[in-house]
C-alpha cells in the first residue's frame, strides 16, 4: 500500500499529494508517469510525475477531478492509501539525453497549460539544477487556475497569461509566445509544451512558424499505461506510436494533433460507473 503523507488543494478541483512510495522516487526521472489505483477495483488512473524526493521516498502527482475515477483520487486524504502506485513508467525527457555543454547552450522555452504546468515543473526543476533557466510560459483560462507559480519561479523565469486578462499578458499562450519573440527579442532552439490537447496542436504550430525544435506531451492519451490496450495509439510522422511505452514525448510538429483529439473524446464519456462491467474501448 502507498500512504498519502500529504495533501493540499491547489486550484478549484486541482489536487496535490505526496506519495509515500520510495522505489519509484528513487529511481524517477522528469517526463514519467505512474499508474495509480484507489483500491482493488479502481480504474487504472495515469499521472505525470511532478516532483519526487529519493531521500523523504514520496512522489508528488497532480489531479484535476474530471470523472470519477479522479475525483474518487481527490476524495482520499493523508493516512489513506492507494492500492497501486506503479512505476516510473514511460521514456524521461530527451533533454536528459543531451551532454551538459550542449544543454547550456540551449535557449529552451516551455509552455504549460491548466495543470500541465505539474509535468513541466521536474524539467525546469532538473535544467535549474545543472545551471539552465529556462523561460516558462504559464497559460489559464484566469488566475484563479494557475498552479505551482512560485515553486516555478524559483527555478525559471516565468511569464504569466490569462484568458480574461485577470492576471500577467492578456491572451492565449500562443499570443504570448509570439509577443516574446516578435516583440521582447527572444529566441529559442527548443521548446516543451504541455497541456490540454487543443493548446498544445496550436502552440506547436506558432513554433513551427518560427522554426523551432518542439516536443509536446500526449499522456492524456493513456489508459492502462502498458501498452496492452493500444488506447494510446497516436500517429506520429505517418506512423503509429504508442503513447505509454515510446512517450509521452513526441516530436510536436510530427503529431497528428485531428486524429489523438478524436482519440481522446472517445473515452471523454466513457466514465467509468461499475468496476466489474467498465470495458475499454481498445479497438476504436
Amino acid at each position: 500500500m502507498f500512504e498519502i503523507v500529504s495533501k493540499r488543494e491547489l486550484a478549484p478541483n486541482i489536487v496535490e499529494m505526496k506519495v509515500n512510495a520510495p522505489r519509484v522516487a528513487s529511481s524517477a526521472q522528469p517526463g514519467q508517469f505512474v499508474i495509480v489505483r484507489t483500491d482493488r477495483t479502481g480504474e487504472r488512473i495515469p499521472l505525470t510525475i511532478c516532483d519526487y524526493d529519493p531521500e523523504a521516498g514520496t512522489v508528488t502527482i497532480v489531479t484535476q477531478s474530471v470523472g470519477l475515477s479522479s475525483q474518487k483520487i481527490n476524495g482520499m486524504n493523508p493516512g489513506e492509501a492507494f492500492a497501486d502506485f506503479a512505476g516510473p513508467l514511460g521514456c524521461p525527457s530527451d533533454l536528459l539525453e543531451l551532454p551538459e555543454e550542449e544543454l547550456k547552450s540551449k535557449k529552451i522555452l516551455f509552455v504549460a497549460g491548466g495543470v500541465g504546468t505539474a509535468p513541466v515543473y521536474p524539467q525546469v526543476k532538473w535544467l535549474a539544477s545543472r545551471g539552465v533557466k529556462a523561460d516558462v510560459v504559464i497559460g489559464a483560462k484566469t488566475k484563479d487556475l494557475f498552479t505551482y507559480v512560485e515553486e516555478m519561479k524559483s527555478v525559471g523565469e516565468v511569464y504569466l497569461c490569462t484568458d480574461d486578462g485577470s492576471e500577467g499578458f492578456h491572451g492565449m499562450v500562443t499570443a504570448l509566445m509570439k509577443d516574446l519573440i516578435d516583440n521582447r527579442g527572444k529566441r529559442y532552439d527548443h521548446c516543451v509544451i504541455i497541456g490540454p490537447m487543443i493548446m498544445m496542436k496550436f502552440a506547436a504550430l506558432t513554433t513551427k512558424e518560427y522554426g523551432i525544435p518542439t516536443v509536446v506531451s500526449l499522456n492524456a492519451l493513456m489508459v492502462d499505461g502498458t501498452g496492452m490496450c493500444g488506447a494510446c495509439r497516436v500517429t506520429v510522422d505517418g506512423q503509429t506510436r504508442f503513447t505509454c511505452v515510446e512517450g509521452p514525448e513526441f516530436d510536436g510538429h510530427k503529431v497528428d494533433f485531428d486524429e489523438a483529439m478524436r482519440r481522446q473524446n472517445m473515452y471523454r464519456g466513457n466514465k467509468k460507473t461499475d468496476p466489474e462491467t467498465h470495458k475499454c474501448k481498445c479497438n476504436g
